[in-house]
């Protein structure tokens, strides 16, 4: 048997050494080439775009490469996907973003790794069987653990084309990689088989053959696509309205933002723009304003909030627009004092504050005198905000606090006076996460609050891939998406993923919508993630079986 199959294969000949080269820039190309924020025809691609590992994978496998040679030729693909896709994170620091695609590639290596490890040593069936399975299963790993990025998360790559995945509400975005896996490899498949009957020495396919060839993987493609149309033209807008202004003040925060910028502007004229632009844009009926992250810079002790000059200007200005609530972003220091049981893990200790906490904050402040209500981002950005001591040295430094912030357990909702208003404040790199966005509409959140600064990343794919990410959020909730970021893009996006409002990039703006305030769950917000840890589970068991039937195989030679 092996004979035949063999047989079947092309001559080796001159071509052999660049082929693999070619299939791995191939690769790296289509996958960059499929991602937002190319057009949304072009997300087709993604179907394919696998498609030149695979083979490449099995061509090395035939051509009996050692696994050094097959993983560098992987590692060079997703090398280029993540340099192509996210080279703008180098705008910010260049040494930060050259570290961050070559080790995210070097993670992405990993289940890569583990299906060439059980293809090996269990065959090609459960070998590929088990590549979705691996990848999946690092997919949840990323949205979780200290160096969690998962901007790459193949789900990811069908925000443009969100038309595609109605079904989002169901499976979530990691059943979108699922999807890509599940069509790729059965035009592999198709490929393989076609490649293996065009050669010398074997029968050629017949026309029924390569019908068949061709419409399983045609078909896993276009049934999902239906089905997610058929969702779509049947879903209606729910819940109560409400009126919402989302600011976009466009202070540049390499030069304008922050103390010692070129051009900086002072942390009272950033408040008086952003209240100038909210002013010229309230109406009667307008019920929430959001203002972007970071829109208060200094840095707030949230024990003495109220006693702040900028804080009561901000009070006397809601009391002369009753009925209107404002949530805005802020970095606050939290202190526990000297006893260092009552500090929490990522509390910092200096002599005349005690141990204290730094964050990323959001802060709802009423209409009507009330307490106000702290949400301390969560979702730390690795290398930026979040980082253990042993890796500072690669800390990107994006202005104000950078790494170690503290954050919070659990997701805060906003309640409001307007009824079945309830905001949850999603802050920035968050907004990537869908099971961790679902957690706010779990705890009663009606409305999706984004508020960001995406200036970083300069005029780049980065914010337009960010803006793109939080129309899966939109899909997977059912809940519209109130957009605000200090430099674009800002706007709003209704409970089917459309983008009904956008401001344009590097101009002061505000966006003004009348929202729904859906209170209905989706089976994805009730049931959570599904399909990574249930990866996860079957990963392990898959590389058990392996790494034991590898143990086996050793013991075997040495005893021969």
């Amino acid at each position: 048997m092996t004979n035949k199959v063999t047989s079947a294969l092309p001559p080796a000949t001159g071509r052999a050494g660049w082929l693999p080269l070619l299939l791995a820039v191939l690769g790296g190309v289509l996958l960059w080439l499929g991602w937002p924020v190319h057009p949304a025809a072009l997300a087709a691609v993604l179907l394919v775009a696998w498609v030149p590992y695979l083979y490449l994978e099995h061509h090395l496998t035939r051509q009996g490469a050692g696994n050094g040679k097959v993983w560098a030729y992987s590692y060079l693909l997703l090398l280029l996907w993540n340099l192509f896709t996210t080279y703008w994170v180098s705008y910010s620091t260049l040494a930060g973003g050259i570290t961050a695609v070559i080790a995210n590639a070097l993670l992405m290596s990993l289940p890569l790794t583990a299906f060439r490890l059980t293809k090996r040593h269990f065959g090609p069936k459960l070998g590929y069987l088990s590549l979705p399975i691996y990848w999946i299963a690092f997919e949840q790993l990323h949205l979780h653990w200290f160096l969690t990025w998962p901007w790459l998360t193949l789900g990811n790559g069908f925000a443009q084309a969100n038309q595609w995945v109605q079904w989002y509400e169901y499976t979530g975005f990691l059943g979108g990689s699922l999807w890509m896996w599940v069509v790729n490899l059965l035009a592999f498949f198709a490929f393989r088989n076609y490649r293996a009957g065009g050669h010398s020495g074997v029968v050629p396919l017949s026309r029924v053959q390569l019908q068949r060839l061709i419409l399983l993987p045609l078909l896993a493609a276009l049934l999902p696509i239906g089905l997610s149309y058929f969702i779509g033209s049947r879903y209606q807008e729910k819940g109560a309205k409400a009126e919402v202004l989302a600011v976009q003040p466009n202070v540049d925060p390499f030069e304008e933002k922050f103390e010692g910028g070129s051009r900086f502007i002072s942390h009272d004229e950033q408040l008086t723009r952003l209240l100038t632009l909210t002013e010229q844009h309230l109406t009667p009926q307008t019920k929430l304003v959001l203002w972007p992250e970071t829109s208060l810079d200094e840095t707030y002790f949230e024990a003495g909030f109220e006693g702040y000059p900028k804080v009561q200007r901000l009070r006397q200005w809601l009391a002369q627009h009753p009925g209107v609530e404002l949530i805005t972003g802020l970095t606050t220091v939290q202190q526990y004092g000297s006893d260092k049981a009552n500090a929490s893990p990522t509390a910092r200790f200096r002599q005349d504050l005690g141990y204290y906490d730094v964050f990323n904050a959001a802060i709802h402040l009423p209409g009507t005198p009330g307490r106000p209500q702290f949400y301390h981002k969560s979702r730390l950005v690795p290398g930026v905000e979040g980082v253990p001591p042993w890796l500072s040295m690669f800390v990107i430094d994006l202005g104000g606090a950078a790494g170690g912030l503290g954050s919070q357990a659990e997701r805060t909702v906003y309640p409001t006076a307007t009824p079945g208003l309830q905001v949850a404040p999603v802050i920035c790199y968050e907004s990537v996460y869908g099971d961790f966005v679902n957690q706010y509409v779990q705890r009663g959140a009606t409305l999706i609050g984004i508020i960001t600064n995406d200036g970083w990343w300069s005029d780049s794919p980065g914010h337009l891939q960010h803006l793109q990410y939080a129309t899966l959020r939109a899909i997977e909730t059912r809940r519209d998406v109130a957009r605000s970021a200090n430099t674009g893009i800002s706007g709003f996006i209704n409970q089917k993923g459309e983008i009904t409002q956008q401001t344009g990039w590097w101009v002061p703006a505000v966006s003004r919508a009348t929202v729904h305030l859906n209170t209905e769950l989706t089976f994805y917000v009730q049931h959570g993630e599904l399909i990574g840890p249930a990866c996860q589970v079957l990963a392990v068991l898959l590389l058990l079986l392996t790494l034991a039937r590898l143990a086996l195989n050793r013991r075997r030679i040495t005893a021969a």
